[in-house]
């Protein structure tokens, strides 16, 4: 049995994760884009890929950046995105793996 107080020191509130938390992105993953609500009942629009059951947020400067080095390497297998800053001072890097 789980006591309320274990269960409230164990918790941690779902958040999504972030696409630069991956070591390594598949270009052939499925992205999915969904219009949801935030805490205050304001409606948003997130694309995400999902792996192991986990959602990862896909910024939509990843995209364009993934679309620029997809026309120079149109057979490119995988990539990794570096992040830098927080909120809307985030900055994401889309570096070419395979």
């Amino acid at each position: 049995m789980v006591t309320l107080k274990d269960f409230a020191q164990a918790y941690e509130p779902q958040q999504m994760k972030n696409i630069a938390d991956l070591e390594s992105v598949d270009t052939l993953l499925e992205i999915k884009t969904e219009k949801r609500k935030n805490r205050e009942g304001e409606e948003y629009i997130v694309s995400f890929i999902t792996i192991n059951d986990e959602e990862y947020r896909v910024a939509s400067s990843v995209i364009e950046q993934l679309k620029g080095i997809l026309e120079s390497s149109p057979n490119l297998k995988s990539f990794k995105v570096k992040k830098t800053g927080q909120g809307m001072g985030t900055k994401y890097q889309v570096i070419s793996l395979a």
